[in-house]
């Protein structure tokens, strides 16, 4: 029986377990600001975390995606559950640049040149299986091979709502054929028939399948919202209307984003309820 007294044992004949679990050695050693600003670090590590809660929530919903397709629902559900937890937390990341006056921002801002979040690769990816497809978006990219392909791939895969209203489908909704055969590579464009296919799903039993599944994907939608409109105030705070750094119409941008829905015929559907 082991010693609960004992010390924790600290003598390893190289890294540390830990070490060769986290690599935080390599995370901690990421970090070079272009400038002696002290703020530049905080601005620097915050989007590194944004870019690891943004591979997280790609995997779980490439996992309920691929759940759904097998029509394996409770793995779909735990997946956006999930999900929810860590866009919370990635929610959370704009905590420390919610606050940046024009003059903070500026002291360090000329060190991103034209770099811009618009430009992740892991956020795209994101957006994609969300529905928002753009061939256009993998430009930045042509010159990292690897990024390049895993976006083509992703452009070319069905989104999550794409396998959610296949799901549908199966269970015997009336999803037009033209939805369930659309070209997946373009952006996804709201359905009047699938916004009716919702209103009876929300009309009947709040705890079968697909009103389970409806709720869960709105919770989701509601999280990616307030993304949008955390990124938009925290942006407006710290440059007003000036242009983005990539290039971007900045805030104006980032306004019309926040006002799209993910997710659209769930929330239309409410009104007809």
């Amino acid at each position: 029986m082991q010693d609960s007294s004992a010390a924790p044992n600290l003598d390893f004949a190289g890294t540390t377990p830990y070490e060769d679990y986290v690599r935080a050695d390599v995370l901690t050693h990421l970090q070079h600001p272009h400038t002696d600003d002290p703020g530049e670090l905080a601005f620097l590590v915050t989007t590194q975390v944004m870019e690891l809660w943004f591979t997280v929530i790609v995997h779980e919903w490439q996992t309920a995606a691929e759940a759904l397709r097998g029509d394996e629902l409770r793995t779909a559900l735990d997946a956006l559950k999930r999900s929810t937890y860590e866009l919370q937390a990635l929610n959370a990341s704009w905590e420390p640049l919610a606050h940046l006056t024009p003059a903070q921002f500026n002291s360090y801002r000329a060190a991103l040149g034209e770099g811009s979040g618009f430009q992740s690769a892991m956020y795209r990816r994101m957006e994609f299986l969300l529905g928002e497809k753009s061939a256009s978006m993998l430009v930045p990219h042509r010159g990292a091979p690897r990024v390049h392909d895993e976006l083509e791939k992703a452009l070319h895969q069905p989104s999550l709502y794409d396998e959610v209203l296949h799901f549908l489908a199966r269970r015997g909704e009336d999803i037009p054929r033209a939805v369930l055969t659309r070209d997946v590579t373009q952006r996804y464009e709201p359905s009047e028939v699938v916004e009716a296919a919702w209103v009876r799903v929300y009309s009947g039993d709040p705890d079968a399948p697909a009103a389970r599944l409806g709720e869960a994907l709105t919770e989701v939608a509601e999280l990616v919202w307030r993304w949008r409109n955390d990124h938009l105030v925290a942006t407006r705070r710290a440059m007003g209307s000036k242009a983005g750094t990539g290039g971007s119409a900045g805030v104006a941008w980032l306004e019309k984003r926040a006002r799209k829905n993910v997710f659209p015929e769930l929330w239309t559907a409410r009104g007809h309820v």
